[in-house]
């Protein structure tokens, strides 16, 4: 596939000088060279000034990557294969550990490709592809893994549906097929894991740090209400460590997902409550029942609908924020979280402040969290930074 030449418009050239990744397509003089995802794309200024290297890939951010600052950078096998090999070099570690056998290999623009992920799940990989244009380096890229470590299987999602959707098919690539469930560990607490089942494997690892810290500081003899609870991550944790939990969901197969992490963790699902129902809704009646909880964990999705509700994490965060203070004990916890990439810590802090004020209540930041180390990002990409957690305690 021929390379192509691209100008970037004047007012974005010193963007990109300093080392911003993502192509944006409003960024380019003349987007009409752009005809097949996976071209490999020369930005220059208007002096002509080289800017970068990269290639064509839509997704829901941007028209591509930049992958590389040098000129005569060639975007072949030795270059997948030396940014794939510094990734995994620097997760040595997390490969010797004991209590815990799932983990990201390879974090996108944070190691080198945008548009690219590769998750661990104790000796099975599994490749998330961004956009067709990304996909066109799949050969290169496989080789690359099976040259670097040995593994039982690779699986792969095709996340290039529009709405960043994952294409439905079977995601086996090559080696054994995985067991289902495939049982994993994260800080020796068990997940059942499925990867050829969708978009979705059964737990998100970027919250690992938090479920330790719900699990090891805030848990024992407490109740938990753990919303938006999909496979019950975050209640497995809580159940760790002590706590009765209560995990709500609209999708109807949270119940049986929940159900059977408790029972591979040998905690009897019996003494738990798992509830479908729109997480809105419940707490509506929550509120009327004056049901209150010492934890409440609100994880939302950056966007969700309903029959009844539509929520944006941009505009109704303060709003779901202030439904969880009334049901929350005094001195009581919650754990607030987003993955929305569109605002920063700062903003998600003012949502918080917002919502304690106008329920005058008063309120102290005990922990904030952002990504963990195996997600690796760059401060040329802050948005790629995108989790933010913070556990406030209510009084």
């Amino acid at each position: 596939m021929k390379e192509i030449i691209v100008t970037v418009k004047k007012e974005f050239v010193n963007k990109y000088k300093k080392g911003y990744p993502l192509i944006l397509e409003e960024a380019l003089e003349n987007t009409k060279s752009l005809k097949e995802e996976g071209q490999i794309i020369t930005l220059i200024d208007e002096n002509k000034a080289f800017l970068g290297k990269g290639y064509y890939g839509k997704q829901n951010k941007g028209c591509g990557w930049i992958l590389s600052n040098s000129k005569n950078s060639n975007l072949d096998y030795k270059f997948f294969y030396d940014k794939i090999r510094n990734a995994f070099s620097k997760r040595i570690k997390l490969y010797h550990s004991r209590d815990t056998s799932c983990f990201r290999v390879f974090n996108g623009e944070g190691d080198g490709i945008g548009g690219l992920t590769i998750d661990y799940f104790d000796e099975y990989y599994l490749i998330t592809w961004y956009s067709k244009g990304m996909y066109e380096f799949k050969d290169n890229i496989l080789k690359a893994i099976k040259s670097l470590v040995s593994f039982d299987g690779i699986y792969e999602k095709k996340r290039f549906e529009e709405n960043g959707m994952v294409v439905d098919e079977d995601s086996y690539v090559c080696g054994k097929k995985a067991p289902e469930p495939l049982v994993v560990k994260e800080n020796s607490v068990n997940f059942a894991i499925y990867l050829n089942d969708g978009a979705m494997v059964g737990v998100f690892l970027d919250q690992k740090e938090v479920r330790k810290s719900i699990r090891d500081k805030y848990s024992r003899g407490k109740s938990v209400l753990n919303t938006f609870s999909y496979t019950g991550a975050f209640s497995m944790a809580a159940a760790k460590g002590g706590a009765i939990t209560t995990s709500v969901d609209l999708a109807s197969r949270s119940l049986e997902k929940t159900t059977e992490n408790f029972t591979i963790n040998n905690i009897n699902p019996a003494k738990h409550k798992i509830i479908v129902e729109d997480v809105f809704l419940y707490f509506k009646r929550a509120k009327k029942e004056e049901l209150k909880f010492d934890v409440v964990i609100l994880d939302p999705p950056s966007f969700a609908t309903s029959k009844d509700n539509r929520f944006s994490a941009a505009k109704d965060y303060k709003d779901l924020m202030k439904s969880a203070i009334e049901i929350t004990e005094d001195k009581g916890l919650i754990i607030a979280s987003t993955n929305c990439a569109t605002f920063n810590m700062a903003k998600f802090k003012k949502f918080i402040d917002d919502a304690f004020k106008e329920c005058n209540k008063n309120y102290e930041i005990l922990e904030e969290h952002s990504l963990p180390e195996d997600f690796a990002v760059t401060d040329k990409f802050l948005e790629g930074n995108y989790l933010k957690v913070v556990f406030v305690r209510m009084y």
